[in-house]
């Protein structure tokens, strides 16, 4: 009888058994002669074919089969690492030496006996096993064959009886591993890569081989913490593996047996999750870059837009707090001198000034008290008003300024709080337009209240103390001796007519007519001279009684003064310490060369107000701004010339000539003289000094560059601008060649090769 269990390849199991009845019988036949004292005798005989199969393609030729790799001579079985010569075999550690076959591998051992013999023959393979137990008998004569196979297993018991013989063969299986899948999708894995690659978070499943006489243990470091408890489960799972690196790894038995047989081991990898791959590594710094640039840009936007808001917040209450901080100082202003005002508010208190030239106007209302007694009081008070207020406009044409109103008194002060020299002029022509106007407003039909409308006016030069005095309801006022003389020319005048003191006439006489009244006698104060002011000269008027040219251009001259003195004082202040060509000084002697140059070559008045003028702010900007001086010189010029009040006509003539002064192109002879005052340093004895201060100011403004260039220049400059009048030739101290040449020993040399 024979017994065949199939497991594996479809094929195995009819090649197998042509084998073991081939085998059997043949080793019958061969114990059967060797075994002469055997009272009944057997023959044996066994022979190994061994052919090509589908089992063991390899087998007998050295070819690599996919179940028995090893076949063949010096090849390796998977499951026999240790077949072939000298090699030890984990699942056939007792293989006999000399056979070379890793798949199908046959040993038999063959006993013979009559009346108590056994024979055995045990079988060992590694894939394709196949083991047999034969048991021929003659009464009682058994013989057993026993094969192991590793993967591929079958086990065969055949039991053949000849009068009582039995034969068994026992094939014991070994774990292989069939397949590997992703657990997701199902797809086999290809085990021909190095190392297999999964996806992120998906699974893996092993099967293997399915027999009841097997069992396995399964280990994978990290989802495993140690090896599995033996089953006969055919297939290991593992789902939502993590990235890295994993070996699994199995081990497998007989049934119920201690010891494991073989086992195996299939690495692979899981790839990161594509926001941890190596683009992704990249691409965040970049994120993170991108995302502060563009949070930066965001919040730089938000803090401008906030900036913005709070800049425009800002400048709308900034425009508020202005208009009313204009309207306060205005109506501060209309109450005090702007400096005053400005010194109250730094300060909290106002100093009182002396002042040693303030003319001192007084105007009374003939009559008022009887006007006051027979007028309605609402149209009294408002005719005073009209009055006033024509007063006030003529005050502040003049520069004059207004000190208060009591009653019917109109008092005002010319020379504070800006000194200035031609007050006594312009309060008496202050008076005149009020004389002029109360005259005009008696004729006008319109107007009959005012025809009994009529003033005096008193006018006193001298000396006055001003300030303010008191700590509410503050007013601006002046005290002195000359304030109670001027109050004594106004109740000592005439209805209609402006009297003035002698200390007054003296000041004014060149610009008015005035009738000597002789000395009249005042209260506290005895005789005084006095004069009644009849109109401007013949000579210095308009048809209408008004001032001309003539009158403004001999007022502007004195009025040359003043602007002199305030620019100096202010250059002084400021300048400097770094100007040592352009000092104070210097500039000073640029004036002074310009008054004696036109002087002495008779220019008529105009052209000298413009030149004296043009030669005082020549050099005024190098205070301000040494790298364009003109330019700031020319805005201060017009600022202070409007202070002034000097016109439009007389800026502009002064920024021409200030523009071309230092050409030697000049077409006026305004133009020529102060050329000459400006190279005037030239002509000096203390020439090389100037040049050393020119020099060591410019470079201190780092204007030197290559000094053998700046020298170069410099003497170039001198000798392209010669003196252009006759005058500032003639007042050359040294000749020009004489210059030059001591300017090249001072140089060094540096011009030689110029």
């Amino acid at each position: 009888m024979v017994i065949s269990h199939f497991r594996g390849f479809k094929m195995v199991c009819t090649l197998l058994c042509a084998g073991v009845f081939t085998a059997v019988s043949a080793a019958v036949s061969v114990a059967m002669s060797e075994s002469a004292s055997v009272s009944e005798s057997a023959a044996v005989s066994v022979s190994a074919s061994v052919a090509v199969s589908a089992t063991c393609p390899g087998q007998g030729s050295g070819m690599l089969s996919e179940a028995c790799p090893g076949q063949g001579s010096g090849m390796l079985s998977e499951a026999c690492p240790g077949q072939g010569p000298g090699l030890q075999s984990e699942a056939c550690p007792d293989q006999v030496p000399g056979l070379q076959s890793a798949r199908s591998l046959t040993v038999m051992n063959t006993a013979l006996s009559a009346g108590g013999v056994s024979a055995q023959s045990r079988l060992r393979s590694s894939d394709s096993l196949t083991a047999m137990d034969v048991t021929p008998s003659a009464g009682d004569v058994s013989a057993q064959s026993m094969l192991r196979p590793s993967d591929s297993l079958t086990v065969m018991n055949t039991a053949l009886s000849a009068g009582g013989v039995s034969a068994q063969s026992i094939i014991r299986p070994s774990g292989r591993l069939t397949g590997i899948y992703l657990y997701q999708s199902g797809h086999m894995i290809d085990t021909a890569e190095t190392v297999p690659v999964l996806r992120y978070r998906d699974g893996i499943v092993f099967t293997m081989e399915d027999d009841a006489l097997v069992e396995y243990s399964y280990f994978m470091a990290g989802p495993d913490s140690e090896w599995t408890v033996w089953t006969d489960r055919a297939y290991k799972e593992y789902t939502n593996l993590d990235a890295g690196r994993y070996t699994f790894k199995y081990r497998y038995r007989e049934k119920g047996a201690g010891d494991s047989n073989g086992g195996g081991s299939f690495s692979f990898r899981v790839r990161p999750p594509w926001y941890f791959s190596l683009l992704a590594l990249i691409i965040y710094p970049l994120l993170l870059i991108a995302g502060g640039i563009m949070m930066r840009r965001r919040t730089h936007r938000l803090y401008m837009e906030r900036q913005s808001r709070l800049e425009q917040l800002i400048a709308e209450r900034t425009e508020e707090l202005q208009h009313e901080k204009e309207k306060s100082d205005s109506l501060l202003a209309n109450m005090l001198p702007k400096g005053t005002a400005e010194e109250i508010m730094s300060k909290g208190k106002a100093d009182k000034r002396k002042y040693n030239f303030v003319t001192v106007l007084f105007s009374d209302i003939q009559g008022f008290t009887k006007i006051a007694e027979e007028m309605n009081p609402e149209t009294l008070i408002d005719e005073l008003d009209r009055f006033f207020f024509h007063f006030d406009s003529v005050v502040e044409k003049y520069r004059i300024e207004k000190i208060k109103t009591i009653g019917d008194a109109y008092m005002c002060a010319g020379g504070i709080p800006e000194r200035n020299r031609t007050n006594p002029v312009e309060v008496v022509l202050a008076a005149l337009e009020m004389q002029k106007y109360m005259q005009e407003m008696k004729s006008d039909p319109s107007r009959p209240a005012a025809r009994f409308w009529d003033i005096r006016v008193g006018i006193h030069t001298g000396t006055v103390v001003a300030g303010v005095v008191g700590h509410k309801k503050i007013t601006y006022d002046i005290w002195g001796d000359t304030v109670n003389t001027a109050s004594r020319m106004e109740s000592s005048g005439e209805a209609g007519k402006i009297n003035i003191s002698g200390t007054t006439y003296e000041f004014v006489k060149e610009f008015f007519t005035c009738d000597y009244r002789g000395r009249m006698p005042v209260k506290y104060k005895g005789d005084l001279d006095m004069y009644f002011v009849t109109g401007i000269r013949p000579e210095l008027r308009e048809p209408d009684g008004s001032p001309n040219r003539k009158f403004l251009a001999r007022i502007e001259m004195i009025r040359i003064l003043d602007v002199e003195e305030h620019v100096f004082s202010r250059y002084s202040e400021i300048a400097s310490p770094d100007l040592f060509f352009h000092s104070a000084d210097y500039i000073r002697s640029i004036s002074l060369q310009a008054d004696l140059l036109a002087r002495a070559e008779n220019l008529p008045d105009e052209e000298y107000i413009h030149l004296r003028l043009a030669s005082i702010f020549i050099y005024f900007g190098y205070a301000f701004d040494y790298n364009d001086p003109e330019a700031a010189a020319l805005k201060r010029a017009g600022e202070i010339l409007s202070f002034y009040g000097f016109g439009a006509h007389t800026l502009e003539a002064v920024r021409e000539l200030i523009a071309s002064a230092s050409s030697p192109e000049q077409t006026g002879m305004a133009g020529r003289v102060l050329h000459d005052a400006v190279y005037d340093f030239t002509g000096r004895v203390d020439f090389i000094s100037m040049v050393d201060k020119l020099y060591r100011e410019e470079k201190a403004y780092g204007k030197t560059g290559d000094p053998q260039v700046w020298f170069s220049e410099l003497a170039s400059r001198i000798g392209e601008n010669r003196f252009l009048t006759e005058t500032a030739r003639r007042l050359r101290a040294v000749a020009e060649d004489e210059q030059l040449r001591a300017l090249r020993e001072f140089a060094g040399g540096r011009l030689d090769n110029a």
